[in-house]
């Protein structure tokens, strides 16, 4: 199975094995284009099914780490046309994933200064990468936010319409919005940081309002069948709180997804632990909650895992992460049953190709 073609009305896939997005920081913080480097690594991989590009900030103030490619203006699109085009010529297919820090930032990353945005004021406890005194990357405490006021949220759904519309420019196969692992949807989500009494928080439908509407705006742009959302249910990423109530609050997504006609639900464990587990509930909720491609990510190193979670019928395609990092030729690899190349987890962030591009294939 994990090598069988999969295909929607929309799109055809040539394998079930989905590189997963990773951030690798091999931009230029100063444009934000995507470059010959960037180009190159996403072609050695294209042997995936589907890949999904590192998170892309729709805007300056979506941005929370440094050197990140991004795709809010035409020259980040015109970056990006030569990724899709050399992963193209490689039979691949690719999709953008569509991203917006909030709090999980810091004011010397934004051009103006800006504070980073929030569901609420109350800051995230957890560190990322400024520009430090002689102009290399420093770990500081993300910044004190500022609750985004009603006018700026119709401005961030109008910041991730934008994108989408630039990435079908860009030749993407597809857009992934990004409402997972701690960024600014999934802190709109959780009740533990939003704390608004506007039309944006507390019920769940409120708390899910910002993310169904860039939905919304996004599938005006996009075929919804080219369209993924991914979350991370149990994720306590970037500050998150557990969910209270996660097997009400993401199946009820899943639901609104699926009235959307949406191409792809990407589900995320952070822990490698619940997502492996046969009688595990959430699986089976999200299965009869949405009836598009759910997309498995979360510890899938073998053959054997992927092929269990796909004869259970709870995932269609399986998103693979730091193996592809080592493995440019993974698919192979697994194919083949070939042992993997170890990652190197000091190189992930760091610039140049070392530990980037310089993976040999078998």
């Amino acid at each position: 199975m994990l090598f069988d073609s999969f295909s929607n009305p929309a799109l055809a896939l040539r394998n079930r094995i989905v590189m997963a997005p990773m951030t690798r920081c091999r931009a230029d913080h100063a444009d934000a284009v995507p470059n010959a480097l960037i180009t190159g690594y996403y072609r050695q991989r294209a042997g995936a099914g589907l890949i999904i590009s590192e998170g892309l900030p729709v805007s300056d103030r979506a941005r929370g780490y440094l050197n990140t490619p991004a795709l809010w203006n035409e020259a980040q699109a015109a970056g990006w046309k030569s990724v899709t085009d050399a992963v193209h010529a490689e039979g691949g297919r690719m999709f953008a994933q569509l991203w917006h820090c909030g709090r999980v930032a810091h004011a010397a990353l934004h051009a103006d200064g800006s504070a980073p945005a929030g569901a609420s004021n109350k800051p995230a406890a957890t560190q990322t990468m400024i520009p430090g005194p002689d102009g290399k990357p420093v770990a500081v405490p993300s910044g004190q936010p500022q609750a985004l006021s009603l006018q700026e949220i119709r401005g961030v759904i109008a910041e991730f319409a934008h994108a989408a519309k630039l990435a079908m420019q860009a030749g993407f196969d597809g857009v992934e919005i990004h409402g997972a692992n701690g960024y600014l949807l999934d802190q709109f989500r959780c009740p533990a940081v939003n704390n608004r009494n506007d039309a944006y928080g507390g019920s769940l439908a409120n708390r899910y309002r910002l993310l169904l509407e860039i939905v919304d705006a996004v599938a005006a742009e996009v075929e919804p069948q080219r369209i993924a959302v991914r979350q991370s249910p149990y994720g306590l990423g970037n500050g998150m709180i557990a969910d209270p109530e996660p097997l009400k609050t993401y199946p009820w997504l899943a639901r609104e997804l699926n009235r959307r006609n949406l191409g792809f639900l990407h589900i995320y464990c952070q822990t490698a632990d619940w997502i492996h587990e046969a009688g595990h509930s959430m699986m089976p909720a999200l299965r009869d909650a949405f009836h598009g491609a759910i997309i498995a990510c979360g510890g899938f190193k073998t053959p054997p895992a992927c092929e269990a979670i796909l004869a259970r019928g709870h995932a269609d395609l399986i998103a693979i992460g730091k193996p592809f990092i080592s493995n440019p030729d993974l698919v192979e690899r697994l194919r083949h049953d070939a042992p993997l190349a170890k990652w190197n987890p000091a190189v992930f962030y760091a610039a140049g190709a070392t530990g980037y591009t310089d993976y040999p294939a078998l």
